[in-house]
């Protein structure tokens, strides 16, 4: 994982290991059940684990912060969020059974015991989070809809509490849609590889 160790310097052995394995799990899944499209799984690395790891440039998760993956597919942004936070707990939502199969094999294949898979919409999760993150489900009007009560207002992290959306494209009418305060972050800021220069992290207060 070597364009993983290029923009984080300061990861444990343990952590170096696990992403090398990550890499290997999901293409090893990704041909029985297919979570990650089969013409951009030789990019996994950049297009799927770095850019899941851009959310780590903006904020250092503190410790116990709890974090609702909404849309997470085969668990991404999750699984290597909760590599990179061990102390932060991650609850991993989708509605496609065979993809949180995928997510929660993988977290047990890591040992990531801060994860936890579920199938169900997220309409029908109880609970209170400090941030749900997501890579690109919806339109934000539709995402906050479907959070709406679903985020605490005890703020313990240095952004307040909210959503963070890895987006591209032209989403502006999207933001206009909505009443919430927002930051957009470049993701090339961050990295230098092509793939990122359309590419952005948008948080919302919510």
């Amino acid at each position: 994982m070597n364009i993983i160790n290029k923009y984080f310097h300061n990861l444990t052995d343990l952590q170096k290991q696990q992403y090398e394995h990550l890499e290997e799990l999901y293409k090893s899944w990704n041909a029985a059940i297919n979570v990650i499209s089969r013409k951009d799984i030789d990019n996994l690395e950049e297009r799927h684990i770095l850019h899941s790891l851009s959310i780590a440039k903006i904020i250092n998760f503190a410790d116990d912060t709890n974090i609702i993956d909404v849309g997470t597919g085969g668990g991404l942004p999750g699984i290597p969020l909760a590599i990179m936070f061990p102390k932060v707990n991650f609850l991993l939502v989708d509605s496609i059974g065979k993809k949180i199969k995928v997510a929660q094999s993988i977290a047990d294949e890591l040992k990531l015991d801060n994860v936890t898979a579920v199938k169900s919409r997220i309409e029908d999760i109880c609970g209170e989070f400090d941030f749900a993150v997501s890579r690109g489900m919806t339109t934000f009007p539709e995402f906050m809809r479907l959070i709406d009560g679903k985020i605490s207002h005890n703020n313990k992290n240095s952004l307040p509490n909210g959503v963070i959306y890895l987006k591209g494209g032209d989403y502006q009418k999207e933001l206009n849609q909505i009443d919430n305060n927002y930051r957009i972050f470049e993701i090339s800021n961050f990295f230098n590889e092509e793939f990122f220069t359309t590419k952005e992290i948008v948080w919302i207060k919510a």
